[in-house]
């Protein structure tokens, strides 16, 4: 048994309503990546009513709240995101039946924030006192064009203080525990373009776009890890009988191998500069790019591996928590050497889809496995 589990397990089954009540809030007040902050007013207001002194909301539109960790060297960061990866700037339709809440962004990550919020309450109702230092962050921007910008400025700002790492993104049936890099481009292609008929011969934007993608698809991936790549939209020309003057398209490539990753973009980078060698005006955006894995003490990852899947596999019984690299926040301090898991606090299905939702018995279980998790950082 752990230290909290019977007090935790009595203070959610108490509050069930109060969590299901703070998430069907939460996930209604919207925040696409980059617009959160009506989403991270709410939650420094609800954590300051719960008494948490101190809680700031910073630059990047992080809510951050430090517990003893002035002057320390060794904080424990955790962190649940606040942005949503739908760009809806009115609150989107939300209804509870059949035993689960419906709604776009409903487990990721608000069901997460929910927990996060409420295990701070229950800490600080009981007035827990940290072993050595955390800071609870819902951070911003870890979805899509976010480029974990939250994450990014929670390392930047405590460079060399956080020991490890704990993100509450997506489930307790499994766990991240490597980061997948990646490196995301809109790439535009320029020409004369003119008229179908009284400019035939004239080069075409779309064609040489198309040209492109296919040279691009020619590749066949590195041996280390597992590498991706994909075109995901394409826009351009003006009508039928118009020559394409412009044509565009957003293009990716992701792995969990640095090495692999370094070989997409030298090859990325070659295939445009072999069109602009053919006079073609070629104009190329970087739209986010997320590192892998760096150097990580291996002892210690596993260590905090060990820790939380002790946990994860305490209240779910599951013998084997599946394990794995994703794109997560993570990413930024695996990166630069710092432990870092994720894993969530609820079971839900059809994520970034309209049709996503929650299974409302999942709350029973998933609470749980966060809040033992992080109060095993108390005394």
């Amino acid at each position: 048994m752990y230290r909290y589990e019977e007090k935790l397990r009595d203070y959610f089954q108490k509050h069930h309503q109060e969590l299901v009540d703070l998430m069907v809030t939460i996930c209604q007040i919207p925040a696409p990546s980059n617009q959160e902050e009506k989403r991270a007013a709410f939650c420094k207001e609800w954590l300051e009513r719960c008494g948490a002194k101190g809680v700031t909301i910073d630059s990047a539109l992080n809510v951050v709240f430090p517990m003893h960790c002035d002057g320390s060297h060794d904080i424990v960061a955790i962190m649940a995101h606040s942005d949503t990866v739908f760009p809806d700037l009115e609150p989107m339709p939300l209804r509870i039946e059949d035993g689960k809440i419906f709604s776009p962004g409903i487990g990721d990550d608000t069901a997460n924030v929910a927990i996060l919020l409420m295990t701070i309450k229950f800490i600080l109702e009981n007035q827990l006192i940290p072993k050595e230092a955390v800071l609870f962050v819902v951070d911003s921007g870890e979805e899509g064009l976010g480029n974990l910008k939250g994450c990014r400025q929670i390392m930047q700002d405590y460079a060399g203080r956080i020991k490890e790492v704990i993100a509450l993104d997506g489930t307790f049936t499994s766990m991240t525990t490597g980061a997948v890099g990646s490196a995301r481009y809109r790439v535009e292609v320029l020409t004369e373009g003119g008229h179908s008929y009284g400019n035939f011969g004239n080069r075409n934007a779309i064609h040489l776009l198309s040209s492109m993608i296919n040279t691009l698809y020619s590749m066949k991936v590195p041996a280390g890890g597992r590498t991706t790549y994909n075109v995901g939209a394409i826009e351009g020309g003006t009508s039928i009988n118009s020559i394409a003057q412009q044509a565009s398209m957003l293009y990716e490539f992701r792995s969990d191998c640095k090495e692999s990753l370094e070989i997409m973009d030298r090859f990325f980078q070659q295939v445009v500069e072999s069109y602009r060698a053919m006079g073609i005006t070629v104009n190329v955006e970087l739209l986010g790019l997320r590192p892998c894995t760096g150097d990580v003490d291996p002892a210690q990852q596993q260590a905090l591996i060990d820790r939380c899947c002790e946990v994860m596999t305490y209240y779910t019984g599951e013998e084997q928590i599946s394990t794995g690299a994703a794109s997560t926040d993570c990413n930024i301090p695996l990166s630069q050497g710092v432990p870092a898991v994720c894993f969530g606090g609820y079971v839900g299905h059809k994520g970034h889809t309209r049709q996503e939702y929650v299974e409302l018995d999942s709350l029973e279980v998933g609470p749980l496995v966060v809040s033992t998790a992080i109060t095993e950082y108390f005394q």
